[in-house]
């Protein structure tokens, strides 16, 4: 199956903000053009002097990127406050806390450290919706409109923000009631954001935490470590006998856990986990959980047995949190380890999602592999393939690619499915097979795999 009305990247935006090798693809020059293009859609409507937050992960072309951005919107008169090294979340949360009308985050999520990108955040917190972004792509591309040229005492300032990372540690606590006292835990930081708040916050709550991954160095992001390499921490939790391991990525709006054996906890068992607990309490607003076709079938069959109805949209977080509002849910996510508590948070939080699973646990008094129990999962396998911008362009429209795939559904029939997909923010196209038989899932996808590789190269 190839998804139907799935958002190819946009001209410079994906579906998590523009995103690419720093200094070359997100140059200096694009960054002060976004900056100063952000300013005039974000501030349209208000007469005032506008203000902007920038925060960052610890990528080393961080500083440079943030420079450019600030350059931009001082251009065009917008005062600056950046936040430092801070979670993705906490932008998200800090921007309507302090009253701005808008935030900039420059990460590249789960990507090596040669990547950056720029993610941007309307005044209520709420990541852009594609109308807005595609506003400021053809104020910058197609020239549609011209930034203005502050002079004198219209330049905007630039302030530094002491108290970001405080704020936000409060803001976490204040979404659990309990505290996690003699619960021993790691949490493998990525070296990354989350390496300036993981501690402090667990510890806080009494946890007993193993930190690994915390020293960032501007070049050993994600790298061997994190959610996207969770094997380390695997290995940590078993070695040390630790009750679960939480690994986050870059810029921490994501994790994956680890149970007390060691065996991976993803996002669809976290969403499971949390949503059963919500219920029970009376807090899964209309019995409702937001997944995507990446999803698990496992999940659906964990739902249909727990009187949980589930809502599917197309792969993105941002997607996800669309369905959520528009409806009114109160927990989605991805298998990614993406999950969105719309309780407390407007976008995807690892350090936010774990403290919900710690509150399970300690709830409950069960370890976390008994919750992981609560579905089965069936063998799935992903091939990601490397095509051209050009390959990913015609995806949708090649023959052989689509016989392919036509093939290989006929021979799943209904003990399984397909789905291939391009990358919203990479240029990829991702070949996911799901069935009974993990070994015909593997040679099906493989075969798929190997006609886009020589079609889309």
């Amino acid at each position: 199956m190839i998804p139907n009305g799935e958002r190819v990247m946009g001209r410079l935006f994906g579906t998590d903000g523009a995103r690419g090798v720093a200094n070359s693809e997100i140059s200096c020059e694009l960054a002060m053009n976004i900056g100063k293009a952000a300013a005039m859609v974000l501030t349209e409507n208000t007469n005032q002097r506008p203000k902007v937050l920038i925060g960052k992960d610890t990528r080393i072309s961080g500083d440079m990127l943030e420079c450019a951005i600030g350059c931009g919107l001082c251009s065009v008169g917008a005062d600056v406050m950046t936040l430092g090294v801070v979670p993705t979340p906490a932008v998200a949360y800090l921007v309507k806390k302090y009253g701005y009308d808008a935030a900039v985050m420059i990460s590249a999520s789960h990507n090596p450290c040669e990547y950056n990108g720029i993610k941007i955040f309307k005044s209520d917190g709420y990541k852009l919706p594609d109308a807005l972004e595609e506003e400021i792509e053809a104020i910058i591309l197609d020239e549609v409109d011209t930034p203005p040229v502050m002079l004198g005492g219209n330049v905007g300032r630039v302030s530094v923000c002491e108290n970001t990372v405080k704020d936000y540690i409060e803001h976490l606590k204040s979404t659990v009631d309990v505290r996690f006292d003699n619960m021993k835990i790691a949490l493998d930081c990525a070296n990354g954001s989350a390496s300036v708040s993981a501690n402090e916050l667990f510890s806080s709550l009494g946890a007993d935490c193993h930190i690994i991954s915390a020293e960032p160095n501007g070049i050993n992001i994600n790298d061997n470590c994190g959610s996207t390499h969770i094997e380390n921490l695997q290995k940590y939790v078993v070695e040390n006998n630790l009750d679960a391991g939480f690994a986050f990525d870059g810029d921490a709006d994501r994790m994956l856990a680890v149970d007390e054996n060691g065996e991976v906890v993803d996002g669809d068992k976290i969403i499971a986990i949390c949503a059963e607990y919500m219920k029970s309490e009376g807090k899964l607003k209309n019995d409702t959980a937001v997944v995507t076709v990446m999803t698990n079938m496992g999940f659906s069959k964990f739902c249909e047995k727990n009187g949980i109805k589930t809502a599917v949209t197309k792969v993105g977080d941002r997607y996800v949190l669309e369905n959520m509002l528009e409806n009114g849910y109160s927990i989605g996510g991805e298998q990614s380890g993406h999950v969105i508590f719309l309780d407390y948070a407007t976008t995807g939080d690892g350090q936010l999602t774990a403290l919900q699973v710690l509150r399970v646990m300690k709830k409950t008094g069960k370890k976390l592999s008994e919750l992981a129990c609560c579905m089965t999962v069936y063998p799935q396998t992903m091939i990601n393939v490397r095509v051209s911008k050009m390959g990913k362009a015609r995806f949708g429209d090649d023959e052989e690619v689509k016989n392919a795939i036509r093939q290989a559904e006929l021979q799943l029939g209904n003990t399984g499915r397909v789905l291939v997909r391009v990358s919203g923010t990479e240029p990829l196209v991702r070949v996911m097979l799901e069935g009974e038989d993990e070994k015909q899932i593997q040679t099906l996808a493989r075969e798929i795999a190997d006609v886009i590789e020589a079609r889309l190269i």
